[in-house]
C-alpha cells in the first residue's frame, strides 16, 4: 500500500509497504480517504521534533471508512466514516485516571511515538474512532483532529460568550482556536506579519487584526480592551519573547493558554504572575474533543472551508511540503486525499 514514510531526518519517501493487519480483538482497520499535514510532521521530517522516533510514517490528522473489525468490535462499525483520535494512552496513570489522556505519562501519538494515518490504510483501537452521522466531503475527515486541538485550547482557556481574546499568531491551529472561540461568543482579536493570513483570520470571524510589523500590538490591546489589558492570550507563535508578551498584556486575573514545546526558557519574574494573579495553563494535543468538533462542524458552526486551503493527492506531498515552505501567505491547512 502506498505511504508516506519517513526513514530518517530530511528523507522523505512515497513507499509501498505491507497492508497492517488486525492483531487485537478491541482494534479495527480504517481504509484511509484525506490526512491533514500538520507543523510537526515537518518537524519530524526535518529532524526537529524531539519526540519521534524513526524510520516512521507520519500522520496524525486522519480519517476514512472502517473496513475490517476486530473480534470485540460490533460489525455494525463496517462502513462508517470516521475521524481517528490519535493519541494512544495507557489508562491506568494519574492523568489517565481524571480523564487527561492527553497528557498520560507514557503517551503516544501515532504519526510520532508510533506509525500514524498517512498510508492506504491503518489500524486503530476502536475506542480512537469519533464517527460523522452526516455525509461530509472526504477532506472533512482530516480537519477534525486540528478542530480538537482549537476546542481544547478553548477549554482551557475558559473561553466563553462576552470574552475578549488575544491570539498570537494566525496559522492552522490559531483559525481552528478563533474560529471555536468566535462560536462560543467570543470578541477576538488575532496577530501576525503576514496580511493574507489576517485576511482569513478576519473572514473567519476575528473582530480585529493586528500587523505586528506595522502597528505597535500593546496599544491594540488597550484600544481593545478600554485601557484594561486582555483578558484571555493564546499565544501560538510559541516563542520565547511573545510568552514573555503575553504575561505583560494580560489584564488581572487574566487567562494565558500555552501550546508551544519550546524549550528555552522565558524571563518572566514571578511578581508579574502573582500581582495579577493570573491562570497560566498549557494545553496539549485534545482531551477527547472530537465528538463536539463533529458536533460543531454538522451543526455549521466552525468554516472549514477557511481553514483548508489546499489538496494532493498523497503521492504528491513532496509537492505539498514545497507549497506549505515557498508559499506561507498562501497555505492554511494543506489536505492529501488517498
Amino acid at each position: 500500500m502506498l505511504t508516506v514514510l519517513i526513514p530518517e531526518p530530511k528523507k522523505l519517501e512515497v513507499a509501498d509497504l505491507p497492508k497492517p493487519q488486525i492483531t487485537q480483538p478491541d482494534e479495527v482497520l480504517v481504509r484511509v480517504l484525506a490526512g491533514g499535514i500538520c507543523g510537526s510532521d515537518l518537524h519530524i521530517y526535518h529532524g526537529t521534533n524531539p519526540l519521534a522516533t524513526y524510520p516512521r510514517v507520519i500522520g496524525h490528522e486522519f480519517g476514512g471508512v472502517v473496513e475490517e473489525v476486530g473480534s470485540a468490535v460490533s460489525p455494525e462499525r463496517i462502513g462508517q466514516r470516521v475521524a481517528v483520535d490519535p493519541v494512544v494512552a495507557c489508562g491506568q496513570c494519574y492523568a489517565c485516571k481524571i480523564g487527561r489522556h492527553n497528557v498520560c505519562s507514557t503517551l503516544e501519538v501515532m504519526g510520532v511515538h508510533r506509525d500514524g494515518g498517512f498510508g492506504e490504510y491503518v489500524v486503530v483501537p476502536e475506542k480512537n474512532l469519533y464517527t460523522f452521522s452526516k455525509e461530509v466531503d472526504d477532506t472533512m475527515l482530516a480537519l477534525v483532529e486540528p478542530y480538537s486541538i482549537g476546542m481544547q485550547i478553548n477549554a482551557r482557556g475558559q473561553i466563553g460568550q462576552g470574552d475578549k481574546v488575544l491570539i498570537m499568531g494566525s496559522g492552522p491551529i490559531s483559525i481552528c482556536a478563533l474560529q471555536v472561540a468566535v462560536s462560543r461568543g467570543a470578541q477576538v482579536m488575532v496577530t501576525d506579519v503576514l496580511p493574507q493570513r489576517l485576511e482569513r483570520a478576519k473572514a473567519s470571524g476575528a473582530a480585529r487584526v493586528v500587523n505586528v510589523k506595522e502597528e505597535d500590538l500593546e496599544k491594540a490591546v488597550m484600544e481593545f480592551t478600554d485601557g484594561e489589558g486582555m483578558p484571555v492570550i493564546i499565544d501560538t507563535v510559541c516563542a520565547v519573547g511573545t510568552f514573555e508578551q503575553a504575561v505583560r498584556l494580560s489584564c488581572p486575573a487574566g487567562r494565558i493558554v500555552v501550546i508551544g514545546l519550546n524549550a528555552n526558557p522565558s524571563a518572566i519574574a514571578q511578581s508579574e504572575i502573582t500581582k495579577k494573579e493570573l491562570t497560566i495553563v498549557g494545553s496539549r494535543l485534545s482531551r477527547a474533543r472530537f465528538g463536539e468538533v463533529i458536533e460543531a462542524l454538522e451543526a455549521g458552526k466552525l468554516k472549514p472551508e477557511l481553514l483548508r486551503s489546499h489538496t494532493y493527492p498523497a503521492a504528491d506531498i513532496k509537492r505539498a511540503i514545497e507549497q506549505i515552505e515557498n508559499h506561507p501567505e498562501e497555505v492554511c491547512k494543506v489536505t492529501l486525499t488517498f
